[in-house]
């Protein structure tokens, strides 16, 4: 007995101290059951080890997998690669990469991927250096436009460079500071089109356009140089002013006349020459066009990617199908925002219901085939499923519930508003089992109607063909573009004209005038000059002779009157017919002996003891301040004539004109053999005597 009672009391302790053990111990870490999220995506890459969610077609089509699936094979190790919407990750995309792993049970690299770019990437039982430095690397890098299939190939290529730690660690630097802008684009949209059509159409008629305006004011000067040159208006005032009166050829009326006339200028420019150069701005402004079109030749934005019509319709048969099968159809690529107890909840007050009632938990992001429409993703669905139905659409992610009635009993008016008292209310995940519990027991308060409604038909969504197609590029903002462009071809047109009219001023006022012994100007004296040189020459000399006259009222009497009659014997050289241009039929001789007679007029008024006589090897040198002995070439006594300081040391060629009926070189005669008063020259005579010998040979006293 007293064993027998003390195994009794042994076994009732051990009872109670196993019991009281199970008491105390502490709860253990459960292990919950895998999420349907985790698992339908598990058995999707089962299937194929890249899975392209069906609900984002418009940014990532389905057909595009083997795409990623060719990137994955360089990394060099196995890849699962999900691209899901962004409200499928949740706040950690790194834990649904773990739980994936955790229900498909293999190593390798995984790589979650959205419509916003790069979520996570994670080694399991692999090693593949860079992995996160590239992570990091494409946050930092890759601009907002980049498309999920660009990001996945940069990400791609940053491992395999053998340069990811570095490479994040620039792209840190560099858009990490506050400074920085962010990366620039990768693809046109429309707001940058615009910009391009903007920026054409201003090329397109600004480039031509200036072109031409420059183009035929360069033209028109020189037009203007060379009828200066042929004969332009010479500004000789009368003799009246000046010390004779005197009448004949000479006198009052014959200088008087010879002022500057209006109309003399070479007129507009010629038609005939406009027409090509109009023709070669409108193949310039072809020119321009061409390659504007091929330097923005974008025509759509994205990465070329295009979905196919399974693609944007996948979605629609895989809910379509679940409906069909129950009336509850949660989203498996989203997550569950519904426990056990509340589906069977929902499924059990969808039966007790008079009215047909369907419930689609799934996202409607702006990428998916209605384009984030929820009436025209329910009008897809309800063309499937080929019955009248009450149709629920809940955004597991966000929570918003909308209401599409599809031919039901039931009076519309009392559900309006309706889903709207039950959203917002709270986390989408904490209510949206309660919201729509409410929403039925609301659906089974509602008044039945005698006949059933129908929605109106929405507006079908947007092609995604069209939708990511930009317009032309010789649209939109073009023709403003050209407005501005005409406006700014004027613009730079005065511009030009502008400061080349300022750059020839500066450079006449700067240019230094050469001075030889004694103070007087060196003015250019060619021994051969051209019949234009001497025209153009004349009109200049005569022009600046004339404004020295008028600039200086207090000369000497001597200097004025010689001054005086140097113009008037120019005058009468070069204006025969007195209509203030040179004649047309000017000599060479003629235009010689007035450029003779002009200079050594500016000479009298700048250095009058100088102005007595000019070089007699070359009269265009000018004054001449000294005699050099000159040797006959006959053999005779030599003689003194007058020469210049050039010429003095060492006697430079004789001045040679073109004689009247000849041609060629030889058409080149030495002066003092043509007729004329300008070769007395050659013997030494002075400057009074030549004005004398003009005067008496046009017969003027």
């Amino acid at each position: 007995m007293p064993r027998a009672g003390m195994v009794l009391v042994v076994g009732w302790l051990t009872v109670l101290f196993c019991a009281g053990a199970v008491q105390a111990a502490p709860a253990g870490p459960a292990t919950p059951d895998d999420p349907a999220q985790y698992a339908y995506l598990a058995a999707q890459l089962r299937k194929s080890p890249v899975h392209v969610s069906d609900q984002i077609p418009r940014e990532v089509p389905r057909s595009t997998a083997p795409a990623f699936a060719r990137e994955a094979r360089r990394l060099g190790v196995p890849t699962y690669v999900m691209v899901l919407p962004h409200t499928s990750y949740g706040t950690q995309a790194d834990g649904l990469l773990a739980g994936v792993h955790d229900r498909l049970g293999r190593k390798g690299l995984y790589v979650a991927l959205s419509d916003t770019g790069l979520e996570a990437a994670q080694t399991y039982g692999v090693d593949l250096p860079g992995t996160a430095d590239a992570v990091t690397e494409s946050a930092y890098a890759l601009p907002y436009d980049a498309t999920p299939r660009e990001v996945f190939r940069h990400f791609v290529e940053v491992v395999t460079s053998g340069r990811a730690p570095q490479r994040a660690e620039e792209a840190r630097a560099t858009y990490d500071n506050g400074t920085s802008a962010e990366p620039p684009g990768l693809h046109t949209d429309t707001t940058e089109r615009g910009n391009q059509s903007f920026v054409t159409g201003i090329a397109v008629i600004g480039i031509p356009l200036t072109v031409l305006l420059v183009t035929v004011h360069a033209l028109q000067r020189r037009r203007v140089r060379r009828a200066v040159a042929a004969g332009g208006p010479v500004r000789v005032p009368g003799a009246r002013g000046g010390p004779r009166g005197g009448g004949g050829k000479a006198g009052g009326g014959t200088t008087g006349s010879a002022r500057q006339q209006p109309g003399g200028g070479p007129g507009p420019f010629p038609r005939a020459r406009l027409l090509p150069l109009m023709l070669g701005a409108a193949v310039l402004g072809g020119l321009v066009a061409f390659t504007a079109s091929q330097i923005f030749d974008d025509t759509t934005s994205g990465d070329g990617s295009r979905p196919t019509a399974a693609d944007m319709r996948a979605r629609i048969d895989r809910v379509s199908a679940g409906l069909r099968r129950d009336p509850l159809y949660l989203d498996p690529e989203s997550r569950s925002t519904l426990d056990g107890a509340e589906r069977a909840q929902l499924r059990k007050r969808l039966r007790e219901l008079d009215v047909p009632v369907v419930i689609a938990a799934v996202p409607t992001p702006t990428d998916d085939e209605s384009g984030g429409a929820t009436e025209v993703l329910a009008k897809e669905l309800h063309g499937r499923l080929h019955r009248d139905v009450l149709m629920v659409l809940a955004d597991p992610a966000t929570g918003v519930i909308e209401l599409v009635n599809y031919s039901t009993r039931v009076d519309d008016s009392y559900l309006v508003g309706r889903p709207r008292d039950l959203t917002y209310t709270g986390p989408a995940e904490e209510q949206l089992g309660r919201h729509l519990d409410e929403l039925l027991t609301y659906v089974g308060k509602a008044p039945r109607a005698t006949t059933g409604g129908r929605p109106y038909d929405p507006p079908p969504a947007a092609d995604p063909v069209e939708e990511k197609a930009l317009p032309g590029l010789f649209t939109g903002d073009f023709e403003p573009g050209m407005v501005i462009g005409t406006f700014a071809a004027g613009l730079v047109f005065g511009l030009v004209a502008a400061a080349r009219a300022v750059v020839r001023r500066l450079v006449r006022r700067r240019r230094p005038a050469g001075r030889g012994a004694g103070g007087a100007a060196v003015r250019a004296a060619p021994d051969r000059p051209a019949l234009s040189w001497l025209r153009r020459t004349a009109r200049q000399d005569l022009d600046a002779l004339t404004a020295a006259l008028e600039a200086s009222p207090s000369l000497p009497e001597e200097a004025r009157r010689r001054a005086w009659e140097c113009l008037d014997a120019a005058a009468l050289l070069v204006d025969g017919d007195s209509d203030g241009r040179i004649d047309a039929d000017a000599t060479p001789v003629g235009l010689t002996c007035a450029v003779v007679l002009a200079r050594a007029g500016r000479t009298a008024i700048e250095e009058p003891a100088a102005a007595r006589h000019v070089c007699h090897r070359n009269p265009l040198h000018g004054a001449a301040r000294s005699r050099g002995p000159v040797r006959p070439s006959d053999g005779g006594p030599a003689r003194s004539l007058p020469v210049c300081e050039a010429c003095r040391p060492a006697p430079g060629p004789v001045l040679r004109l073109r004689s009247p009926g000849s041609g060629g070189r030889d058409a080149y005669a030495p002066y003092p053999t043509l007729p004329g008063p300008l070769a007395a020259l050659g013997d030494g005579v002075g400057i009074d005597q030549l004005t004398r010998d003009v005067r008496e040979y046009f017969g003027v006293h």
